[in-house]
């Protein structure tokens, strides 16, 4: 009989972009998105290095898988990120306070504002014309 791994979920949100985090018990970290590594998914060494962010911060290594939907992958690195801090707070909850002073448990809610009619964008006007 095979022992099943015991794992905590959590959900990350940014922009559109939507991932569901599941975090294990592990000697080394390892971060897995949508079945590739975080280097093989991510364009730029930077978002994986957001992604790293949680467990660098509190020096603790989980192995992270992650599915993500929607967005771009800026807007993704940052959902795996809240879902990963989420999920380490619930399984250890001393850990918050860390999290929180970075800003890592705020749901960042800011979003491309809705084009609206008679404008050319969100807010931008036709140009105006005296004759």
């Amino acid at each position: 009989m095979v022992k099943m791994k015991q794992y905590t979920e959590a959900v990350g949100r940014r922009k559109t972009a939507s991932a569901r985090v599941r975090i294990s018990e592990a000697k080394s970290a390892s971060i897995t998105v949508n079945g590739k590594s975080a280097q093989d998914y991510f364009p730029l060494e930077a978002m994986v290095k957001t992604v790293h962010a949680p467990m660098q911060v509190l020096g603790v290594a989980y192995e992270v898988t992650a599915q993500v939907k929607g967005g771009g992958h800026k807007a993704q690195a940052e959902a795996v990120r809240h879902g990963l801090s989420r999920a380490i707070t619930m399984l250890v909850p001393e850990q918050r306070k860390d999290l929180k002073v970075r800003g890592y448990l705020k749901r960042d809610p800011r979003a491309k504002e809705r084009k609206k009619f008679g404008l050319k964008a969100a807010r931008r006007a036709p140009q105006w014309s005296k004759r």
